[in-house]
């Protein structure tokens, strides 16, 4: 009876991984497709200076100013933009409802397991967000392992495995959904500090109406001997390598120009960000 049922349970399987396969393959986007349909879908996590829309619906930000330039490089007609919290913009690519995503997000190894990146594109330091006069006098990420202060950090940022690696316990470190939330979780001490990049940070300071303000003489986080730089870049499905090479060879070009480093100052990366910018390569933050 065994014998018998092998042969089709066998032919049965190879038809489901030959479908599966067909499916994967199916759900790559090329830019040949993207120029075929005439609009590419591109999310931001409305994360300024990163990727925003702005109140008459326009993208701004590092990211999407940069990805326009590049997609009219490509021959690209028109962006769709998306917006979604940033602890759903992975799942978003990996459900395929947007083809790309230009939020500057942080290369880091294990994003790079689940997405495929561009080179990099800026790169960025840390800070922090304290209510005024820094009461709990907080000036680095290191304060929070040696206290019992809390730490709010956005859902889905790189700021989490920072704190872990310092040794902060779970209990100290309070999830938010989103960068506007940060403002009122501190500046009503459910939070005592709100752990973000230095841009993040001094943006939602000049909007935190003197509630809030900049940690002053701020320390970079040190791990394993070194100080703490991300390296932001586009972020693609798996499958879409194709799009994500096309971009590659256009994002290469187009920082060498002026305009890259104008998009970039514009929104208040410093002409050191822009040079820290061409120190890593993608394999080498994706291995690190």
């Amino acid at each position: 009876m065994m014998k018998l049922q092998s042969k089709p349970l066998c032919a049965l399987a190879f038809a489901l991984l030959g479908t599966l396969a067909a499916a994967s393959s199916a759900q790559a986007v090329t830019l040949e497709q993207v120029k075929e349909r005439g609009v590419i879908r591109v999310a931001v996590a409305n994360e300024i200076p990163y990727g925003y829309m702005d109140m008459s619906g326009k993208a701004q930000g590092a990211g999407p100013e940069v990805a326009q330039a590049i997609m009219e490089r490509l021959g690209v007609k028109e962006i769709k933009w998306e917006t979604a919290n940033f602890g759903s913009l992975i799942p978003g690519l990996q459900a395929k409802r947007f083809d790309m995503v230009a939020a500057e997000m942080a290369i880091l190894p294990q994003r790079c397991n689940t997405v495929l990146f561009s080179e990099p594109n800026s790169s960025y330091g840390e800070g922090l967000l304290v209510a005024k006069g820094n009461p709990k006098n907080i000036h680095s990420y290191e304060d929070f392992a040696k206290t019992d202060h809390k730490i709010a950090i956005m859902a889905g940022a790189d700021q989490l495995e920072m704190m872990q690696a310092l040794g902060v316990p779970d209990d100290r470190m309070i999830t938010i959904s989103n960068n506007a939330d940060a403002i009122s979780t501190v500046a009503t001490g459910r939070a005592d500090a709100y752990a973000a990049t230095g841009q993040t940070a001094s943006d939602l300071a000049s909007k935190g109406g003197g509630k809030v303000e900049l940690a002053a003489e701020f320390k970079d986080p040190i791990i394993d001997g070194n100080p703490v730089r991300s390296w932001g870049g586009f972020a693609f499905a798996k499958e879409s390598e194709d799009l994500r090479d096309a971009v590659n060879k256009e994002l290469a070009e187009f920082k060498k120009t002026d305009e890259w480093k104008a998009i970039l100052s514009k929104h208040g990366f410093t002409e050191e960000d822009a040079k820290h910018s061409f120190e890593k390569s993608t394999e080498q933050l994706c291995k690190a």
